[in-house]
């Protein structure tokens, strides 16, 4: 009984081995295989500069072009190999317009219908172009964002907090359509 017990656990061992050995090369298989995966970047490695003039704003809400503008500025230089620049410096531009910003109430109080929270909704249109080539990089046209703030109490937050959330969203985005296309 015990010389069987013995030939068990030796077969089980050995088959152990076999399994773990064959495992091994798979992994290996697919690590070499790649999986289609890339060691190229997102952006466009052939770019090296990019030029963020003031946007131009056709909405009511003056000022909102200034804070944009900064922060796609501050979101590229954070997010991307590229370094932001003159116009005349730049390997590229990317030119904005505010195209509308609309507030719209989400909620309101019970009594006396007061607005209790408040969507700010800003809409751009942008292109990123090559100055080298003149080629389009890339487009889009009624890109939006909104940021979401409450103006009654306790809370009492102004619109520069909901105009600060939409901007931050809106810049980020923007920076995500600049990566490579998949």
């Amino acid at each position: 009984m015990r010389r069987n017990r013995n030939k068990t656990v030796r077969t089980l061992l050995a088959n152990h081995r076999q399994l773990h050995a064959l495992s091994l090369t798979a992994l290996a298989a697919i690590i070499l295989a790649g999986c289609g995966y890339s060691q190229q970047g997102l952006y466009p490695q052939n770019v090296r500069t990019v030029s963020v003039p003031i946007f131009d704003n056709h909405s009511f809400y003056q000022g909102t072009e200034f804070d944009l503008t900064e922060a796609l500025i501050k979101e590229i230089e954070l997010r991307t190999p590229y370094k932001v620049t003159s116009a005349s410096n730049a390997d590229t531009i990317l030119q904005c317009v505010i195209t509308s910003v609309e507030q719209a109430r989400l909620s309101r109080q019970r009594i006396g219908s007061v607005p209790q929270e408040l969507e700010l909704r800003i809409a751009v249109d942008f292109r990123w172009k090559d100055l080298r080539t003149g080629q389009t990089l890339r487009q889009r046209e009624g890109f939006e964002a909104v940021g979401r703030y409450i103006p009654t109490g306790p809370v009492s937050e102004t619109l520069a907090v909901g105009q600060h959330a939409a901007v931050q969203r809106l810049a980020g985005q923007i920076v995500s359509v600049m990566a490579s296309d998949w």
